[in-house]
């Protein structure tokens, strides 16, 4: 879709309107819509400048502007807004981690998701419909009680429930008759879904009004540096650019961004798939995710069953992944929801998620001055959404870290201050 179509849409905020207006509008065409954010051409110079149009990067750039009042601020993407794993995930939303460190990084997240449709006067569909984690071993058990507690002595929410109330959680849940019996799960309440693309369009036109640039279709093919070594600006496919600051927040293609500054990053890029069902009236209540059998679930809004499944065996760049990872992971689906057994899927899709040692993100300055990067999110960068973007913000405008991603710098790989979230992360992010 082109990119001057995907963000136009009827103005909704200036006057109510009928059912009836709603609905003549909706079949008009376009004609009279207007868009949501400017297309500008991009100016000579930037106080700041943020590589990667997704939810982290426009949520950086709005942040930049609303909080720390910087003048002027750009984002560039080189397809259209929302075009990477922003609009290819499966916008499920929890911050049930082991670590205090990324626990505090998620929570963090997990506020401002609580308020982000009023803080952007935009529906992002939030929805705390919980998120329920099974465990199906004995082993499964203690690693999830130990999660349950370190997240309860971190004040975040989260409850270890019996196989039986489990399903009376979600009641379309097989809890025996299967080859791996469901043991109990963890349940973290606060938990949920939101509107993926609806996050990165409520961003991009919140930032839009408070001056940021929004750079649709502007690759970024090199980063510039002073004598001193410090950032200069970029080089695009729409001209020089100068900058004092450049954010690099470009997901599974941040490594290739960062080397053009010099910069070799710890990452390991793969391929991870999701389906959706044809739609079907609600008949889910929640997010249901088991590591063991590879495979998570949940429902969206138009009634599709949206199910994720776990990364490929090899590195790749490519948005498409294995067929036999996609079949095991309807396998497993099938059976814990037998029901659901007879839908037909409508598609999938993959994205390209950027894997650390320790399965954390990093969220810091890099050994070139004014030069910052947000990545390493693996399989669970939508959920961080708007904690990472502030953060992110917030390190990039003081050239200091937040003290919640302080933790998360590029040294610890170096010093061996791992935050080790293998466990946590898994397929389930």
């Amino acid at each position: 879709m082109r990119a001057d179509v995907r963000h136009s849409f009827p103005d909704l905020t200036m006057q109510p309107f009928s059912a009836l207006s709603l609905l003549k509008r909706g079949l008009s065409g376009q004609r009279g819509w207007t868009a949501q954010w400017r297309s500008p051409e991009p100016k000579n110079a930037y106080d700041a400048i943020i590589i990667g149009g997704g939810g982290h990067g426009l949520g950086a750039a709005y942040y930049l502007a609303s909080e720390h009042r910087l003048g002027s601020v750009a984002v560039l993407e080189k397809g259209w807004i929302g075009g990477g794993n922003t609009g290819r995930n499966t916008t499920i939303i929890r911050s049930n981690y082991l670590f205090d460190e990324s626990a505090a990084l998620y929570d963090h997240a997990v506020r401002l998701w609580e308020g982000l449709s009023q803080t952007l006067n935009y529906n992002v569909m939030f929805s705390q419909r919980g998120v329920l984690m099974l465990a199906h071993s004995v082993h499964d058990m203690q690693v999830s009680k130990r999660h349950v507690h370190a997240n309860r002595a971190a004040g975040v929410d989260n409850e270890w429930l019996t196989p039986e109330e489990a399903q009376a959680f979600c009641p379309p849940l097989n809890i025996g008759d299967i080859r791996y019996p469901v043991l109990g799960a963890a349940l973290q309440r606060r938990g949920g879904t939101a509107r993926h693309d609806a996050v990165a369009w409520g961003y991009a036109r919140a930032a839009d009004a408070l001056g940021v640039d929004i750079i649709e279709n502007c690759a970024v093919t090199g980063i510039v540096r002073n004598a001193d070594g410090s950032v200069a600006g970029v080089q695009t496919t729409r001209g020089p650019i100068s900058a004092r600051r450049v954010g690099v927040s470009a997901a599974g293609h941040s490594s290739v961004v960062m080397k053009m500054a010099g910069v070799e990053l710890p990452l390991e890029s793969y391929p991870l798939q999701a389906l959706v069902s044809e739609p079907v009236k609600p008949v889910f209540p929640c997010v249901v995710m088991s590591n063991t059998i590879h495979a998570y679930i949940s429902q969206s809004d138009k009634g599709e069953l949206v199910i994720g499944a776990g990364t490929d065996a090899y590195t790749s760049y490519t948005q498409r992944g294995g067929l036999h990872i996609s079949s095991h992971a309807l396998e497993a689906v099938c059976e814990l929801f037998p029901m659901f057994r007879r839908l037909r899927m409508l598609r999938n899709w993959g994205g390209i998620v950027d894997v650390t040692p320790d399965r954390s993100p990093i969220i810091a300055r890099t050994p070139v001055p004014g030069l910052y990067v947000n990545c390493g999110w693996g399989t669970g960068g939508f959920k961080a959404t708007p904690g990472a973007a502030h953060v992110f913000a917030w390190t990039i405008a003081r050239d200091e870290p937040h003290p919640i991603n302080a933790p998360f710098t590029l040294e610890r790989f170096r010093d061996g201050n791992l935050i080790d979230e293998a466990a946590a992360a898994a397929v389930a992010h």
